[in-house]
């Protein structure tokens, strides 16, 4: 079996964690620092919400929110149905983890295991990217008052 395959970022985020939590679950915010389709609703997202896009090729790529324990943790499934090999629903995520600061916010990102798929270095990459672009955008985004 491969190594374990996760991207591992962090940030230091000078606002509450009740305010980050509010970047991360409010449509309006995550439009800014992710992508969402155009007719997103614009509640806000709890377990069980979904992301799904609908690809060039017929295939979707789909998130879901399957944990979310408000200001600490945030745990959202990512499936691609053109995966050759399906890992174990969860078993490849986004986990954003807030931790209290006196004030200030330390923003944890995990993305993975990309070592369950097919082309997971394509995929731990893409990600590499998308952790350092969407922790600095959040921390804008959260510290804008």
């Amino acid at each position: 079996m491969a190594d374990q395959l996760f991207v591992q970022d962090e940030i230091i985020i000078e606002a509450t964690p009740a305010r980050v939590w509010e970047i991360l679950t409010k449509p309006k915010y995550v439009a800014q620092w992710d992508d969402l389709p155009e007719n997103y609703p614009n509640e806000d997202m709890k377990v069980g919400s979904k992301v799904v896009w609908d690809l060039p090729d017929g295939s979707q790529s789909i998130t879901t929110i399957i944990k979310a324990d408000e200001r600490k943790r945030l745990k959202i499934a990512l499936y691609c149905s053109f995966w050759e090999v399906k890992p174990n629903y969860g078993d490849l995520a986004y986990l954003y983890e807030l931790e209290d600061k006196k004030g200030s916010t330390l923003l944890k990102i995990s993305i993975g295991d990309f070592s369950l798929i097919n082309d997971g270095q394509k995929f731990y990459g893409a990600s590499v990217d998308f952790a350092l672009e969407a922790k600095i955008a959040i921390k804008n985004l959260a510290e804008m008052q």
